[in-house]
């Protein structure tokens, strides 16, 4: 069983908490850890290393949990599971495009819990394991596109004659991929699975985030391969 090690639980209402700590203390979880705010989740993420983090969007304090959810991705790779009692569509949508590894919804059982956790961690290792570059040399590597266009992978990003191009978590997701494989086709289902996780998603999801990509940066070689993927070229001309 595919199950993280050390947990953080980032939920408002005591009784939960509790009910949470007690389902997962029935699996060999080292480390549960519970806060009620996003101060004390981010003062204690800078100390303490998480595998995983079950994340309620109505916390206390003026940051919510999909803003936490937000400030910690921007440094940490880490999955995150939202609890939620909300369906509003408006909310939904906020939470999909931090690309969630998946939803746990009030009221929800010890089996919800297991399940949502299990198949969350599984998607992280799948991501995880999809690079066959060390995690190290990741870190301190550039990666030249064009003239123009260099990735970095040690913050994850894209820059354009040496600025920061600032773009959506999708759209960096993509970059991230494409980068890593450069020069190489890389399938739909693989970077559906790396962007989408196992959300079901309309056909043309895909095609439209590769739309606004070179809508935004039209001079990206971004390489369409008929019925099989994309790939992110050195080699683009013209």
């Amino acid at each position: 069983m595919d199950l993280p090690k050390q947990i953080m639980i980032v939920e408002d209402e005591v009784i939960t908490q509790r009910y949470l700590k007690n389902i997962l203390e029935q699996y060999k979880i080292d480390t549960i850890d519970c806060y009620d705010n996003a101060k004390d989740a981010l003062m204690h993420m800078k100390t303490n290393k998480y595998d995983m983090i079950l994340m309620d969007i109505n916390i206390k304090g003026s940051v919510d949990g999909i803003q936490l959810a937000r400030e910690i991705l921007r440094t940490h790779s880490i999955p995150i599971v939202f609890i939620t009692a909300h369906n509003d569509n408006e909310t939904f949508q906020e939470v999909l495009d931090l690309s969630p590894y998946g939803f746990i919804t009030k009221p929800f059982s010890g089996k919800d819990v297991e399940v949502a956790v299990q198949l969350a961690y599984r998607r992280f290792l799948s991501y995880s394991k999809s690079y066959d570059v060390e995690k190290e040399e990741e870190a301190q590597k550039h990666i030249i596109i064009s003239k123009d266009y260099m990735y970095s992978c040690a913050d994850k990003k894209l820059y354009h004659n040496n600025n920061m191009v600032k773009l959506n978590i999708k759209q960096n997701k993509l970059l991230e991929i494409l980068s890593h494989k450069i020069n190489n086709i890389v399938t739909y289902d693989n970077i559906i699975l790396n962007i989408w996780g196992d959300d079901i998603i309309s056909d043309s999801a895909l095609r439209t985030l590769v739309y606004t990509l070179r809508k935004a940066l039209p001079d990206l070689p971004i390489i369409s391969h008929s019925k099989l993927g994309y790939s992110l070229s050195t080699d683009f001309k013209d």
